[in-house]
């Protein structure tokens, strides 16, 4: 008998990527079916937090408020070095800590890790403006904000539209930590039952290892959600977010996730006082 699940991934090449065996019947998902939806990544971490949604895609800045109704799979995360969010402006802005609380700043959505990490960063940068990720180059451009934390391809078209990069996020996070940086997860609700959490966390890893193994076979689904991505653009995205922690968190991957929460409780803005991330037990 199958089971149905709800499942939430952002359009990004990366998540594409890794859920297109598992959701076009590519490999054995063990009898689960999935109802997709895929929206930005702020908006599946709005979902998250109304509680209905099976497994989706998450925010490890989310995920802090959310641990009592979501578990983490092994297997999903974006996770790595040199991938981390980057702080952009059309100028080469001179001693920013000093300025930071003059500025205006674009962020992805008050719950991405990149808004957590810009925090860790710049703590008394106060004038936020949320908006998505895709939009922010062009507000930075056009004189909206002075500034704005970009993600995803953004690294990659910045430089060539005649953007500045203050910091990259990710080194600061790396040199404060030596570790990865965990950017997202995949998620699943806790109340479904630990047998088919098990299951899905098997079926996504076969999932991913599918892609690894045959990499022409996502590209049509991959290409078809990438908006105006070029080819090489969309295969460095891929390659900078899937790696070996993608297959499985591992230690040190799961070591950076509880790094990453004792900063958020050091911060003191999340009010969850159990502030532990739930792993998927095999």
């Amino acid at each position: 008998m199958s089971t149905l699940l709800t499942l939430g991934f952002s359009p990004c090449p990366n998540d594409c990527f890794i859920f297109d065996a598992m959701i076009h019947g590519k490999i054995d998902t063990e009898d689960l079916v999935f109802d997709v939806t895929m929206t930005d990544v702020e908006n599946l971490n709005k979902k998250a937090f109304e509680g209905t949604i099976d497994i989706t895609k998450l925010s490890y800045h989310a995920y802090a408020y959310l641990t009592d109704k979501y578990a983490l799979l092994n297997s999903g995360s974006a996770l790595g070095k040199g991938c981390g969010p980057l702080l952009i402006s059309k100028f080469q802005v001179s001693n920013l800590k000093s300025q930071i609380s003059n500025l205006k700043i674009a962020i992805p959505g008050k719950y991405t890790t990149a808004n957590l990490l810009f925090s860790l960063a710049y703590p008394n940068a106060k004038n936020k403006v949320e908006m998505v990720f895709s939009e922010i180059e062009d507000a930075v451009l056009n004189g909206r904000v002075d500034a704005g934390v970009i993600i995803h391809e953004n690294r990659f078209t910045y430089e060539a539209k005649g953007l500045k990069k203050i910091i990259d996020l990710g080194e600061y996070w790396e040199q404060h930590t030596q570790y990865p940086i965990p950017l997202g997860g995949i998620v699943v609700n806790r109340r479904i039952d630990k047998p088919i959490q098990q299951k899905i966390n098997r079926v996504l890893r076969k999932s991913i290892e599918y892609a690894f193994a045959n990499p022409a076979d996502s590209r049509a689904f991959v290409k078809a959600n990438a908006q105006e991505m070029s080819d090489e653009v969309i295969q460095k995205h891929i390659d900078l977010y899937v790696n070996n922690y993608t297959i499985e968190l591992g230690k040190e991957g799961k070591k950076a996730i509880h790094l990453l929460f004792e900063e958020i409780k050091k911060l003191g803005i999340v009010p969850n006082t159990n502030l532990i991330p739930h792993f998927i037990i095999e």
